[in-house]
């Protein structure tokens, strides 16, 4: 039981730490593009050109899982787009409506193809599960070494940099997730049943092993993309920092 509330716990502190330094990370790169360039639209355009990689991967996941699932697929755009509430849309994939498995299935295809891209990156090119080992030995000597084995890899920082702008534009957006609530909910009302009529031991001898495995990868590829992102975001910050006292400006 120790390994499996272990693992949960890193799924967690991997989803939610990602989803923190992603949105943090995007926003001070935003504000050092700004600062640089004194232009909004330059800024946008450069930090739409910096990430288009992922935004390809995502939107092209949206259209091959509607043509998969035949669902009828309008425009593809990956031009930036300014939005109401002052967020920034990098593209978009019209689909027609439809039921909401299918619907649930094109909102999460840009996770499923971003996590399986950044596993293969991170652990077949740049070999980031020794900096797992070392991480789960807790071990700081080792692990430095371990990163500094990886860093000197060939074509180390092209797979870096992909592997951060593909796991830093994965997240399905809330249009992506209108579909879930209700497959989240059938889910939970099944197992809330399977619970009652006294199935739960028998669920968790026969299929228990098989989710912690999927657990246990998922933790996996969420922490190496959370690790990619805190490497990046302290010199970052410091750039940020420097230029705002440079320039006498300050950006909130």
């Amino acid at each position: 039981m120790t390994n499996e509330i272990s693992s949960l716990g890193w799924f967690l502190v991997g989803v939610i730490g990602l989803a923190i330094l992603q949105r943090r990370l995007h926003f001070e790169i935003q504000t050092v593009l700004f600062l640089i360039t004194k232009r909004i639209d330059l800024a946008l355009a450069i930090f739409s050109i910096l990430f288009l990689p992922g935004v390809l991967l995502h939107e092209l996941s949206h259209y091959f899982m509607a043509r998969l699932l035949r669902v009828p697929v309008g425009r593809l755009s990956i031009i930036p787009q300014p939005l109401p509430d002052g967020r920034l849309r990098l593209g978009y994939v019209e689909t027609a409506s439809t039921d909401f498995l299918r619907d649930a299935l094109i909102g999460a295809a840009p996770l499923i193809a971003g996590s399986l891209f950044v596993a293969y990156a991170g652990l077949v090119h740049l070999n980031f599960a020794a900096i797992w080992e070392q991480l789960g030995l807790g071990q700081i000597s080792s692990l430095l070494t371990a990163f500094s084995q990886v860093s000197n890899q060939p074509d180390f920082w092209i797979w870096f940099y992909i592997i951060f702008v593909v796991s830093s534009t994965m997240f399905p957006s809330a249009t992506d997730r209108r579909a879930w609530s209700p497959i989240l909910l059938t889910l939970g009302l099944f197992v809330a049943l399977l619970l009652i009529s006294g199935a739960g031991p028998w669920l968790w001898t026969n299929l228990g092993s098989v989710l912690m495995s999927i657990v246990h990868i998922l933790s996996l590829i969420f922490i190496l993309s959370a690790f990619v992102h805190l490497i990046i975001l302290p010199p970052l910050w410091l750039l940020r920092v420097s230029l705002e006292r440079i320039f006498h400006l300050k950006v909130v």
